[in-house]
Parts: structure tokens; sequence; C-alpha cells
């Protein structure tokens, strides 16, 4: 069996799944705002669990679910969650998150934060391994399904955050829109400083109609650069992810 991937206060076993760990899903896990103390989340298409772990690190969420369709990657996330030290507050469900969203919406079920690192290549890059096109592309969950059922099981005063392409950034928001989801905050990445611009973190909650707040926040907008050179991090990036990689 291959080592676990360690991190400052549990491990990821990543040798069932197709889609190892990554910087996009920690810079997620680390970015979502909890600020609002979000007592129910859900990690849409949890592939190891990770970013479920790192929101049972950064909160004191008395529920904290994962959607996972892949059966292997299901199993990873499982036996991820009951070797940390949130096992109790972490569950996953074995389900597609099409399905999964209607049934929580029928049963009036609602979560205060959603979180997704999604499938994003369109099916003209697909590879010949069928678990790992279904981890990463669109085929599997459409940036459509995904913000159908996002709008069906967020709470009024609740939070949606993605990290997609910054390519795609400007038609994710305009479907958000049209499912009443207004952008609050974006952070572009980038890997250096002269490097394009090569995602983007953005965080959503309904729109004023549907939200107990009192008043719409401006939409704050930030830029994150990664390295300075090779293994060399910026100050943002460390800060960011310092309560997680053993490294930092």
């Amino acid at each position: 069996m291959s080592q676990p991937f360690r991190f400052k206060e549990f491990s990821i076993h990543q040798d069932q799944t197709a889609m190892k760990v990554g910087t996009d899903g920690v810079l997620l896990g680390a970015w979502a705002s909890v600020a609002h103390f979000p007592d129910s989340i859900l990690d849409v298409g949890s592939g190891t669990g990770l970013i479920a772990l790192m929101l049972a690190q950064r909160t004191d969420a008395m529920t904290i679910d994962a959607v996972e369709i892949d059966e292997q990657a299901y199993e990873q996330t499982v036996g991820n969650f009951e070797l940390s030290d949130w096992g109790d507050r972490l569950f996953c469900y074995h389900s597609s998150f099409q399905d999964f969203a209607k049934e929580m919406s029928e049963e009036g079920e609602e979560y205060d934060l959603i979180i997704s690192n999604p499938p994003f290549y369109t099916d003209a890059y697909e590879t010949e391994d069928a678990a790992r096109n279904k981890a990463r592309f669109t085929s599997s969950l459409s940036f459509q399904e995904l913000i159908a059922g996002v709008a069906k099981v967020l709470s009024s005063a609740g939070t949606f955050a993605v990290i997609i392409p910054y390519k795609e950034e400007e038609a994710f928001v305009s479907l958000a829109s049209e499912s009443t989801l207004v952008l609050n905050r974006v952070c572009r990445v980038k890997g250096t400083a002269t490097s394009e611009i090569k995602r983007s973190l953005l965080e959503f909650s309904p729109c004023p109609e549907r939200s107990r707040r009192v008043e719409e926040t401006a939409l704050v907008e930030e830029e994150l650069i990664i390295e300075i050179s090779r293994h060399k991090y910026t100050e943002k990036y460390t800060a960011l992810t310092r309560d997680f990689y053993l490294k930092l």
C-alpha cells in the first residue's frame, strides 16, 4: 500500500481513488470562509475526503457530510474519515449529487456551507481511465447540475464555495445568477507572478430575497500567487495553508 499524504492533523490515504491530493483542493478547503460559523457543511464530490477533513479541522460544525458517486473514492473517503479525530462528525453518501440534492430537498434538509472542487474538463479531453473521467470531467456533473443542486439545499444564510478554471469564471457566475446565487468573494490564482491566472476561487450566497442578511455586501476581489520560485512559496499562500501542510 502506498504511503498516505500526511497533513498536520490528519492523513489522506489515496491509493483507491483516481484523483490525488492536489493544490486545488487544499486551496479551496483553506480559503472558504467559515466566518458565519456553519453548523452543517456539505462537500460535493469528496474524492478522498480532503476538503471535508480540512473543514472539520477548521470548524465546530456538528454535521459535515460528503457525497461521492465513484464507489472506490467513496470507500476511500469513508476510510479517511474513520481514521481522523473527527469521525463522529463526518459522513459520506455514495450517490450522484443530482439524486442526493433532490432527496435532501424533499426532506427539507439544508446546509450552511456547501463546498466543491468539481469536475471541469469537457468530454473532448476524456481519457481511457473511467474513474478519472468521472472525477474530473463535466459529463458526470455539469456546472449547471452542480449549481441547481446547490440552490436546492443551501440555507438562506449559507454560502457556496467552489474552485474552477479561470476561463470558466464568467460563465459559471452567470449560471449561478440564474439560480439566484450572488457572487460575494473571488480569488484568482496564479502559479507565479509572471504566469497566467489559472484558477478562480468563488464564494456565493443566496440573493437578498432568499437571504436573512440585512444588507448586501460588496464583492471582494483578490489575487493569490502561489510561488516566488520553485518550492519557494509566497507569504500569502503560506499564511493560507500553514495550518495544514507539514512543511510550512
